[in-house]
């Protein structure tokens, strides 16, 4: 059966899997660059690119070790070629390709947000068509999924992703990074509805999504208090996590009504790394439950960037004889519908 090796060099994860055809990972190894940006409050593109270049080789040898294989073993190479941090996406598409130039092996060049989209077909086998909300630190969106490379955008932020605004309230609130786990922590012990916080674009006609005005909601809030004690901060962390869950609800509901008796609008699939939050896991499920969709929530482990995924988009594509030449560029805007209407941050990694 085919087997795929996957590197994903998009922003701070380096990961590196082998997965094949009977869903089988055979190997997942990755490494977090979390250490290495929490002092500057954010991804640094250069500090990541050079840390995938230092790890990068040895993660794709102890892959290489631990499923047992040899690349004559291997069927193809696929490896993220965008949307991102381009000096991290040069890191893995060159790497790909030199094991592609050196054995033989056919590359794959998979576009990060559709590793995302299809990695529910991995974990529960979904049969195409179905609904998809991918949230994570650089995309908002609802799309159709119609099959591979066959996308129909729904809505889109038209500013900041809900992880960027994770990462700036967490950074306001004096949390660190990664925002979105910080927040969520603090938000555990908070008061949700101490902060009347605004919910951007909910009730109109429109599937797409505004968080900017929150961000800024949240800075006066922290701007007009006379403390900010320990209290403070979880109660206004719970406030701003419960407005976004309440956005992302009413948006993803919009949505799922405008799409009417479309067979997409039964199977819901949320993905990308904000997906990990219980909250927002939980106010999904009752959106599901209301407008009578399957929602499908992928393991906390494949939500953010990993290896897996990008392999399995690769023997997505390799079972329909998409492969990429080894000239094929690394980009750092690929969106997944490119003939939606360009909005501000699609198909943009932050």
């Amino acid at each position: 059966m085919p087997v795929v090796l996957g590197i994903e060099t998009s922003c701070d994860e380096t990961a590196v899997a082998i997965v094949d055809d009977a869903r089988r990972v055979r190997t997942h190894v990755l490494f977090s660059q979390v250490d290495a940006h929490r002092l500057y409050g954010g991804v640094v593109p250069e500090i990541a690119a050079r840390a995938h270049l230092e790890r990068l080789d040895r993660l794709t040898a102890q892959a290489m070790d631990e499923a047992g294989l040899g690349f004559a073993d291997l069927d193809a190479v696929a490896c993220t070629a965008g949307p991102g941090l381009i000096g991290g996406l040069l890191v893995g598409l060159v790497t790909a390709k030199m094991i592609c130039l050196a054995t033989g092996l056919p590359l794959v060049a998979v576009n990060h947000l559709e590793a995302h989209a299809l990695t529910a077909r991995f974990t529960d086998r979904l049969a195409f068509p179905y609904s998809l909300l991918l949230v994570s630190g650089g995309h908002c969106q609802l799309l159709v999924v119609n099959g591979v490379g066959d996308y129909r955008r729904l809505g889109s932020t038209i500013d900041d992703a809900v992880g960027e605004a994770f990462d700036k309230v967490a950074k306001m609130l004096g949390l660190g990074h990664p925002g979105g786990p910080l927040v969520e922590a603090a938000a555990a012990g908070g008061d949700p509805g101490r902060f009347a916080l605004p919910r951007p674009l909910t009730g109109q006609k429109s599937a797409n999504f505004s968080f900017s005005g929150l961000k800024t909601a949240v800075r006066q809030t922290i701007l007009r208090a006379p403390h900010t004690d320990a209290a403070f901060v979880r109660d206004l962390a719970a406030s701003f996590q419960a407005a976004v869950a309440d956005c992302l609800a009413d948006r993803t509901a919009n949505a799922l009504r405008g799409l009417g008796n479309h067979p997409a609008a039964r199977t819901l699939v949320v993905a990308g790394g904000v997906a990990a939050n219980r909250t927002i896991r939980s106010r999904l499920e009752k959106v599901a439950t209301a407008e009578g969709t399957r929602l499908v929530l992928p393991p906390l482990a494949l939500c953010g960037d990993n290896g897996v995924m990008v392999a399995w988009a690769g023997l997505e594509r390799l079972a329909l004889g998409l492969t990429d030449d080894l000239d094929t560029p690394a980009r750092a805007r690929w969106p997944l519908d490119a003939t939606a209407e360009k909005l501000p941050g699609a198909g943009v990694k932050a």
